[in-house]
């Protein structure tokens, strides 16, 4: 049997984003008070890997242009942060840089240790993960969808991201083609400026499942703005938020992606299949996430699954046998593990309890 690596859920800290000591020192100390750890970046070039996945990003006044000038994604949760004896409040560099608050100590500071006490801004919220193929037709949109349909079974409201916008359409694999809701194009046109809490409420849904999707149309270009608001959304309203990723990682799916909690790459066992899924792998690893692998057979010249997780050097998540029948029920509208029976149901069982399981013991 192949050997299986659990991967823990990786701790999420909030970034302080500063090359003043001073500064630095007056934000440590108040984390201190909070009780929180933190992770700390001298410059915009050694945080843009930790800058999406951070519950709360803290940015002194002396980076903010350079900020401005690295082009970093907007995203939520982002506080300005001054000290009044030195520095002027850089209120119009706070909207260039997508900043909600400006902070000067010491008046703020009260308020700066309430948002470390919880930085994610609200106690508990969800995990997320993301998949993605190796190579085309790999099948990782069908284990997303798998894991969401799994996640709802197990009584966990969870929403489903679909970020390939050339992957044809997850509501397609739920057989929601006809269910009303928000799409990508009317979310995109808004730039993400949609309140969080509220975003799912406006999605296709049905019971404890919301699905953010494509229309039929041409697709438009996604921010990381409005990737930013759909992951919040989730993780505000939800137990789990799965995103189906493209190979190709534009800002938005990048910012989808630093944001997992965990990342599993989908891999046919197989040596061409392996060999396009090193080249995705080693874009993936360029931006510091830990990678996970999911083998999936057939394997017509009996390639194993410990063969390609050692060829790839990954962690194996699990394997994924052959499942007949799976692509007729498909054809027919029949959501991927539906019925809860099969291997795809038994590797989405177990990948769920994981991921939740991890989650529980990081809160305890």
């Amino acid at each position: 049997m192949p050997s299986r690596t659990t991967v823990g859920v990786r701790p999420r800290l909030p970034l302080l984003l500063t090359a003043d000591p001073d500064l630095l020192d007056d934000l440590l100390r108040l984390a201190a008070a909070a009780g929180t750890e933190v992770d700390l970046a001298p410059d915009p070039p050694a945080a843009r890997a930790r800058y999406g996945p951070a519950p709360l990003v803290l940015v002194g006044a002396d980076q903010a242009e350079a900020c401005l000038r690295a082009r970093l994604p907007r995203r939520p949760r982002v506080v300005l942060v001054g000290r009044s004896e030195v520095d002027t409040p850089p209120w119009e560099l706070a909207d260039l840089v997508g900043a909600e608050h400006v902070a000067m100590l010491p008046a703020a500071e009260p308020w700066l240790v309430d948002r470390l006490t919880d930085p994610a801004g609200q106690r508990g919220a969800g995990r997320t993960v993301a998949v993605l193929g190796g190579r085309g037709g790999a099948g990782a949109s069908v284990l997303a969808v798998g894991l969401a349909v799994t996640a709802v079974r197990t009584r966990l409201g969870t929403l489903l991201v679909d970020a390939d916008p050339l992957g044809g359409g997850l509501d397609i694999l739920l057989g929601w083609e006809d269910v009303d809701g928000l799409r990508w194009p009317a979310l995109a046109e808004a730039d993400g400026r949609v309140d969080p809490p509220t975003l799912v409420g406006a999605l296709p849904g049905r019971g404890d499942l919301a699905l953010l999707s494509w229309d039929r149309g041409e697709p438009v270009p996604v921010g990381a703005e409005a990737m930013a608001a759909a992951v919040e959304a989730g993780r505000r309203g939800r137990d789990l938020v799965v995103v189906d990723l493209p190979r190709r990682l534009d800002d938005a799916a990048v910012l989808a992606l630093e944001s997992a909690d965990r990342v599993l790459l989908v891999v046919p066992a197989e040596l061409r299949a392996t060999a396009a899924a090193a080249r995705v792998a080693a874009v993936v690893a360029r931006h510091g996430v830990d990678l996970s692998l999911v083998v999936r057979g057939p394997a017509p010249s009996g390639l194993s699954a410990r063969e390609v997780a050692e060829a790839l050097n990954l962690p194996l998540a699990g394997t994924l046998r052959p499942e007949p029948g799976l692509a007729r029920a498909l054809e027919h509208g029949r959501a991927p593990a539906s019925t809860g029976r099969g291997p795809l149901a038994a590797l989405c069982q177990r990948l769920v309890a994981e991921l939740v399981g991890s989650a529980e013991a990081a809160a305890a």
